[in-house]
């Protein structure tokens, strides 16, 4: 058995126990998500307002009474097609994996079984009587149910395939030569020119801001703003979209700032973060503590050039993420991650509120999004970089509850921020490119996520934190054209 603290083999241990690739694990596994994604499909494209008035072209069941080449006719026909194929994937996870499967799956699995000719015979009913809304309501709220229940089951179906490799750590199986060395003063040479010394001065300010969360931020704030103008009759005008983006970016870089500053000592003994402008003493803290506030005054001044609601929600986001998350959350909860996801959601409750100067039931739809994204994306780092939060005394939920918990978890919140996507579809008239965003990126993230579970190295982690980084990013992109187009 391999000791976390050596990385070395036992020879008196006995082997750990691998899933054989001629067993039917893999096949049912795959089966698995081959449902969810296929189950998810429907869902989504049923909850979109293209579907709905296809439904009205084609009012008659199994089959349209229409031309295939009607588009309206062929959007019905491809959904029930896509229906049965999904019914088939179901039936065969069935078949495949009832004789070995844990008792929980098994239960699971019998629920969408049994759930889904219920589904077919409301959806047939959704045809026949017009989409009336009784009965859309009940075809969705089936659908999820389903939907969670195959979930449930591949997460569980995953847990026993490799839950008996909680104790071998990831951090052993990674290339050391994927693990970016922390930069230091040594590493660099250094031009003693004083054109030299402005640029890296610069650049040390620029990085307290964490840029790298700015684009993606940014994106929440702009989609949040796009669902908003979709319920307004006035146009959302070019400077609206300048002083809340303009605010949110000093904002970003006011909490990034206030968060180098008050994790300097811990940064110093953390790899991934032991060359930041603080723990390397290129800025100075009265210097970083003045430019931070400085960033909060100057955000504050764009958000009110837009409504006082978005100030106020601006600088609450600041408070949050500077004091809240990162002096009580972070370093005293195993929960930090999923409590400290409110940060990220923030911006889309800006966005909506810097439109309508309220915050309204889209915006808090995406904030949702955001919500419950957030552990999927980030326990996957903190996979990749337990050895380094167990040092800096962060409770992160591998170094806690372990790394076998932490991957099952991801698998819970997925799931989540996927019903959460299908939420904001049935609210908001978001169409075919927001569907296909969700279940193709969407499928993408799931897929790298069972991957983890079988690798269960940092290289598999940092694939499936990649693939969270791009399925967030397409689903955005995806919410502001269509929500343009509308």
């Amino acid at each position: 058995m391999k000791n976390e603290k050596t990385g070395r083999i036992s020879a008196n241990a006995p082997e750990p126990h691998v899933v054989s690739t001629e067993s039917p694990s893999p096949r049912f596994t795959r089966l698995l998500v081959a449902a969810l994604v296929g189950v998810y499909l429907l869902i989504v494209v049923g909850a979109t307002a293209a579907l709905a008035d296809a439904v009205r072209a084609c009012s008659t069941w199994p089959l349209c009474s229409g031309s295939i080449g009607d588009p309206q006719i062929a959007i019905a026909l491809g959904h029930r097609v896509a229906a049965a194929l999904a019914g088939v994937i179901l039936v065969a996870a069935v078949v495949v994996g009832w004789s070995h499967a844990p008792t929980r799956v098994k239960s699971t699995l019998l629920v969408a079984l049994v759930l889904y000719p219920v589904q077919v015979g409301v959806g047939a009913l959704v045809a026949t009587n017009g989409a009336q809304p009784g009965f859309a309501g009940l075809h969705l709220l089936t659908g999820g149910v389903i939907f969670v229940s195959l979930a449930l089951a591949l997460a569980w179906q995953l847990e026993a395939e490799t839950g008996q490799f909680e104790s071998q750590s990831t951090r052993s199986d990674r290339p050391q030569s994927d693990r970016p060395a922390p930069t230091t003063d040594s590493d660099v040479s250094v031009d003693p020119s004083p054109a030299t010394g402005v640029l890296e001065t610069l650049r040390a300010y620029f990085r307290l801001m964490k840029p790298r969360l700015m684009w993606l931020l940014c994106l929440v704030a702009s989609a949040g703003m796009a669902l908003a103008a979709g319920t307004e009759t006035e146009p959302l005008s070019v400077g609206t979209v300048v002083f809340t983006l303009g605010g949110g970016v000093l904002s970003i870089g006011a909490s990034g700032t206030f968060n180098h500053v008050l994790e300097r000592d811990v940064d110093r003994r953390m790899e991934r973060t032991a060359d930041r402008p603080l723990a390397t003493d290129t800025v100075g803290v009265p210097n970083a503590i003045a430019f931070g506030l400085l960033l909060t005054i100057a955000s504050i001044a764009l958000f009110l050039q837009v409504n006082a609601t978005a100030a106020l929600l601006g600088f609450g986001a600041i408070v949050f993420y500077s004091v809240i998350y990162t002096l009580v959350l972070k370093p005293n909860t195993v929960q930090n991650t999923v409590i400290g996801g409110l940060a990220g959601a923030i911006p889309a409750l800006i966005g909506s509120a810097a439109v309508t100067g309220t915050v309204g039931v889209p915006g808090l739809a995406l904030a949702g999004v955001i919500f419950l994204w957030t552990p999927a994306h980030f326990y996957n780092l903190a996979l990749a970089y337990q050895e380094d939060y167990e040092r800096g005394g962060f409770p992160m939920m591998p170094v806690v509850r372990g790394e076998g918990t932490t991957r099952k978890h991801i698998v819970y919140y997925l799931v989540a921020t996927l019903l959460a996507a299908i939420v904001l579809t049935a609210l908001t008239p978001l169409g075919w490119l927001y569907a296909a965003a969700t279940v193709s990126l969407g499928s993408v993230f799931l897929w790298t996520v069972v991957r983890l579970h079988r690798e269960r190295t940092d290289r598999a982690a940092f694939r499936a934190f990649h693939a969270s980084n791009a399925y967030l990013g397409a689903i955005l992109l995806a919410v502001i054209v269509d929500m343009m187009v509308v």
